[in-house]
């Protein structure tokens, strides 16, 4: 009696299972962006996007310390 009871237990809860409406998986995708210009570190030439340089005299930079380096090395020369 207590197996019939819990194959009842266990069909009950597969049937509500059943009936519930499905579930989208798919999660929406994210906005497209614009692609970015890339720049090159006049210091260091790495490459990287625009809005993350830092800029001074027309020259891109990677960093504000590169951008002072670049700066120290040019009152050098």
């Amino acid at each position: 009696m207590k197996y019939l009871l819990l194959v009842a237990i266990v069909a009950v809860i597969w049937w509500a299972l059943k009936k519930r409406p499905p579930r989208s998986g798919k999660r929406p995708a994210p906005a497209a962006r614009d692609p970015e210009r890339m720049v090159v570190c006049a210091h260091c030439g790495v490459h990287l996007p625009q809005s993350e340089s830092v800029t001074e005299n027309g020259a891109c930079f990677c960093s504000d310390a590169h951008r002072l380096a670049a700066r120290v090395s040019a009152g050098h020369d």
